[in-house]
């Protein structure tokens, strides 16, 4: 039987309560840039604002997820996501930004993102092989108000097992798509040979896509807020965003970002697709079945939610229409149902208010 989200009462509560989030997100964020003020490294604090900068919609758009806990724990959850994303981008940039190609550096780089999740485990000089290292103690901070948050949630070692796992698939991608040109493909397409026949519905680099999202991580964070969550409802919840949820995520961001990829030579999964139209279709399938997947899940009005705030948020970029993409917003939003519109429309205002 579906269930409600409890404390919240339906999707417009969710939705205002997630708006009333975004100054915490702000205020999150303003603590990250503050803490660069002491970061003797020329190029890593350049890095680091730049992600804040640039990605702070990634954080906005994670913290879709206090619309799903009880008040007090909002705050938390808030300081989690963002302190988790904000390793996420900032460790994108110095692998994609600064011109180093070295695996082993950016696999122990991204040691900081699994420990960011695993409080038991020992923190690591994450910098040991990469060429600038001095952050002002930036990245472990990141890693530790992560870990404090998560350890304060009563079910966080019920869902860590999944956490870990999905950590771990968004770690070796990003060691592998940072890579040389010449090599980054069979690598990747090597890496996945084993996800190919469990889901033989999806392209490998829609596999690929699925494994570099943060939301499937978030969405079990949040539900370990909750006092007792039983083992069916994280296994719902990790099938439905791993991998059509999560892969829905990031083609969309890949898809606003088509044209910068391709001047600045980075791996874009979106362009795998034989052509725009191609690449609308299977946007459409992947919306359509990450809809009906989120409809089948413990609180579904919530994860419904997710999905058509990810087509709002994403298509509603003003990327989009420099790209000359309108009509293909067009014909993906004609499927989502006045609600997707709905949201596209009020992400269009916030954007105009400069709130996203």
């Amino acid at each position: 039987m579906s269930r409600t989200i409890p404390t919240i009462g339906g999707r417009t509560s969710a939705l205002l309560t997630y708006l009333a989030s975004l100054p915490l997100v702000e205020i999150e964020l303003g603590r990250w840039k503050r803490h660069l003020d002491h970061c003797p490294d020329r190029l890593l604090r350049e890095q680091a604002l730049a992600s804040i900068s640039l990605k702070k919609f990634h954080c906005q758009g994670g913290n879709v997820y206090s619309g799903f806990v009880k008040p007090s724990f909002i705050p938390r959850l808030t300081r989690a996501i963002v302190a988790l994303q904000t390793i996420s981008d900032y460790l994108d940039n110095l692998c994609d930004r600064v011109g180093v190609l070295d695996a082993q550096a950016f696999r122990h780089l991204h040691k900081a993102f699994t420990d960011a999740v695993d409080p038991e485990s020992p923190l690591e000089d994450y910098y040991r092989i990469y060429p600038h290292r001095d952050d002002g103690g930036y990245l472990t901070s990141l890693v530790n108000t992560c870990r404090a948050a998560l350890v304060s949630f009563p079910s966080y070692p019920a869902v860590k097992p999944e956490v870990l796992k999905l950590a771990a698939l968004y770690s070796d991608l990003q060691v592998y798509k940072h890579l040389d040109h010449g090599v980054r493909q069979s690598l990747v397409m090597h890496w996945l040979e084993p996800f190919r026949d469990l889901y033989p519905d999806l392209y490998w680099w829609e596999i690929a896509a699925a494994t570099g999202s943060t939301l499937g991580i978030f969405s079990l964070m949040a539900i370990a807020t909750r006092q007792k969550v039983v083992p069916s409802d994280i296994e719902a919840i990790s099938r439905a965003y791993f991998p059509w949820i999560t892969s829905l995520h990031i083609l969309l961001d890949y898809f606003i970002d088509r044209e910068e990829d391709l001047l600045g030579g980075d791996m874009n999964f979106t362009s795998y697709y034989r052509d725009l139209d191609c690449c609308c279709a299977r946007l459409k399938l992947i919306a359509t079945e990450s809809a009906a997947r989120a409809q089948a899940l413990p609180f579904p009005s919530f994860h419904y939610l997710v999905v058509q705030g990810l087509l709002a948020m994403y298509l509603s970029d003003p990327k989009v229409q420099k790209q000359g993409f309108i009509p293909i917003v067009h014909e993906i939003m004609g499927d989502g149902g006045v609600e997707a519109k709905r949201l596209y429309l009020l992400c269009r205002l916030l954007r105009q208010a400069k709130l996203l």
